[in-house]
């Protein structure tokens, strides 16, 4: 039987683990979606988010960015009685504010990839954390990344979503050392 993170022990939790945790991730339309999942998981477990993705890959408009920039009023009330997702009227407004801002650094960058990957000079992070206990809940990198996403207009982007953000999307891998995919 494979070794795995000490999280990873049931679905959805498995899957998302062994195929996405830690791998990193270049296309802009999954950082979006990244970015708005780790917004609304704040305060929650993961595990809840994972069970409503697809819920809010169809509320928001499969993490279209433009799309989803242009919700109206109207649209986002829609969304708080919307049992799919978390109906939180902050963490929804969020990812509508989030997808205008989102557009605004694809814009000057060119892409979102290349602004995110900009904070690790374009490589992951490789740890060697031994248990999940050793995990930081935020680092230097996570620190700086939150300052100027807020300094630029996003919101739900703490230190800690940044840091669960860079390890979603591979810009860290902290698979634990007994972990099948720390080697990789």
């Amino acid at each position: 039987m494979k070794k795995r993170c000490a999280w990873a022990t049931d679905e959805p939790n498995l899957s998302y683990h062994d195929k996405e945790w830690g791998r990193p991730q270049h296309d802009d339309q999954k950082l979006f979606e990244f970015l708005v999942l780790e917004g609304a998981q704040a305060g929650l477990s993961w595990t809840t988010i994972l069970n409503r993705r697809e819920g809010y890959r169809n509320a928001f408009s499969g993490f279209d960015a433009n799309k989803v920039a242009k919700y109206s009023k109207k649209r986002i009330d829609r969304l708080l009685h919307d049992e799919s997702i978390i109906r939180n009227r902050l963490k929804i407004n969020s990812a509508v504010n989030n997808a205008k801002q989102f557009l605004k650094i694809q814009k000057e960058f060119g892409s979102f990839d290349k602004y995110l990957w900009s904070f690790v000079n374009g490589k992951p992070i490789k740890n060697h954390f031994k248990s999940p206990c050793d995990l930081p809940a935020s680092t230097k990198i996570s620190v700086k990344l939150s300052k100027d996403l807020k300094k630029r207009g996003f919101n739900f982007v703490g230190p800690t979503i940044c840091y669960a953000l860079m390890q979603a999307i591979g810009m860290v891998n902290d698979h634990t050392l007994e972990c099948f995919l720390f080697r990789k």
